[in-house]
């Protein structure tokens, strides 16, 4: 990514997510989610005393894979699973709560698609990169993961798996009465 594009506009302020739920409770792929974000800072320090070596190249190669590959694919099965039930559903704030979620998706993407580039230089040993312009994006990049798993733990996964369980019972029901 070239340092000489244009800055982003600033994206509008919102309302506060949630805090960020136990790591305990946490799904699987959210976790591994923060921790690659935890990796990916200490990518960048490592990047800064030892340039891209060996050990930083595969870092770097892990957070390019995880990134690129599972956590879209993560977003993407939301996308398709979770969210339009909720969006469907009679609950008003739940489902600003959801679009607020797709457009952290997007946002996301974006985020990634800049990032991207500059993990894959290091993963393959260039010295293109552009430290700073990665510590300036990080921050924002995790602060936005950060708050968008919280309100999907504390907020739309329960909805959703209490619109299951309703689902299911009323099924249950349906076949018991037939």
């Amino acid at each position: 990514m070239s340092t000489n594009a244009a800055p982003r506009p600033p994206r509008p302020e919102r309302p506060g997510a949630p805090p960020l739920p136990g790591f305990e409770a946490l799904d699987q792929t959210h976790r591994a989610m923060l921790e690659t974000l935890g990796e990916l800072g200490r990518l960048l320090d490592h990047v800064d005393e030892h340039g891209p070596d060996e050990t930083a190249r595969g870092i770097a190669e892990g957070i390019h894979a995880f990134f690129s590959g599972h956590a879209r694919e993560h977003h993407a099965h939301e996308e398709r699973l979770v969210f339009p039930p909720l969006l469907a559903g009679n609950d008003p704030e739940l489902a600003a709560h959801v679009r607020r979620l797709q457009q952290d998706h997007g946002w996301l993407e974006e985020d990634w698609l800049e990032l991207a580039p500059q993990i894959e230089a290091i993963s393959r040993g260039y010295n293109w990169y552009d430290l700073n312009m990665l510590r300036h994006a990080l921050p924002v990049f995790q602060r936005l993961y950060e708050e968008h798993i919280a309100l999907e733990e504390s907020l739309v996964y329960p909805a959703s798996r209490q619109r299951q369980q309703a689902l299911a019972a009323a099924e249950a029901a349906r076949r018991g009465a037939g």
